[in-house]
């Protein structure tokens, strides 16, 4: 019960990672409010929990609207009577490829991604620091450190790291810290995934040959990374960025596999 007694604010908490997330942190005791742009699937996330006996609220927004975002942080204050943990999950990616992006999709998918979160941090910052401590946990990719296509997405990602480490810098000493979390392939429902799906229902399980693991994520896999960073044992992990990704990132063994082959030959 690492979270009792605190007050999480999860982004895009009706789906995927930030469900999973949301279901993790209540728990483990954390009072939730699930944001999402979805009614019912925020309310879902947060029915789910009420159900399992834990805390938690609905609010739909945009992570672009400043107006929905205050409505959020008051309604946590107000609910649960604080706040103590900002997750910023939500994310956007529609075009694959450098070829046919338009600077109206480049503005779309940085402001969901990286202007959201910023305008989120914004909103909790004045709360945090006057009370002296809180955490915020933003979900980046490997996306952000390699070339895996969509690279609107990718690009915000990076500056989503560059983000987090200003903030730990600058809000550290007062008592508020920020990490990242960077997944790998996640098997979720998001609509860039489904779009693959259709095209090939196979596209995960080619995926996973790219992964020492042998698989791609879940969700809980990068639920648990978040829980970790938000807790108060992480205490003295400030601007950090976490790579969950089953080692893809760490070297690729499809490329080793192909050397030793051809030095056996």
């Amino acid at each position: 019960m690492r979270y009792a007694g605190k007050v999480a604010i999860v982004t895009g908490g009706g789906d995927g990672i930030g469900r999973e997330t949301s279901l993790r942190l209540a728990a483990e005791g954390a009072s939730v409010l699930v944001t999402d742009i979805s009614e019912r699937a925020a309310e879902g996330t947060a029915t789910a929990i009420s159900e399992a006996g834990g805390r938690a609220a609905a609010s739909v927004g945009s992570v672009t609207a400043e107006a929905e975002i205050a409505a959020a942080v008051a309604a946590a204050l107000a609910r649960f009577g604080g706040l103590d943990v900002l997750v910023n999950n939500v994310a956007f990616t529609e075009q694959p490829v450098l070829e046919g992006l338009t600077p109206a999709t480049w503005e779309r998918e940085f402001d969901v991604t990286l202007k959201g979160a910023w305008l989120f941090a914004r909103a909790v910052l004045p709360h945090f620091v006057a009370q002296g401590h809180g955490a915020i946990v933003n979900v980046g990719s490997v996306n952000g450190l390699m070339y895996f296509g969509n690279p609107a997405y990718s690009a915000a990602k990076a500056g989503l790291l560059s983000l987090t480490r200003s903030l730990a810098v600058e809000y550290g000493p007062k008592g508020v810290r920020a990490n990242m979390v960077s997944p790998g392939t996640i098997r979720t429902n998001a609509p860039s995934w489904t779009a693959r799906l259709a095209g090939d229902p196979t596209v995960f399980e080619k995926l996973a040959r790219w992964y020492p693991v042998g698989r791609v994520g879940r969700p809980a896999d990068i639920a648990a990374a978040i829980a970790f960073l938000a807790a108060d044992e992480a205490g003295f992990v400030n601007g950090a960025n976490l790579v969950v990704d089953g080692g893809l990132t760490a070297g690729m063994p499809l490329m080793a596999d192909t050397l030793l082959a051809e030095r056996e030959g």
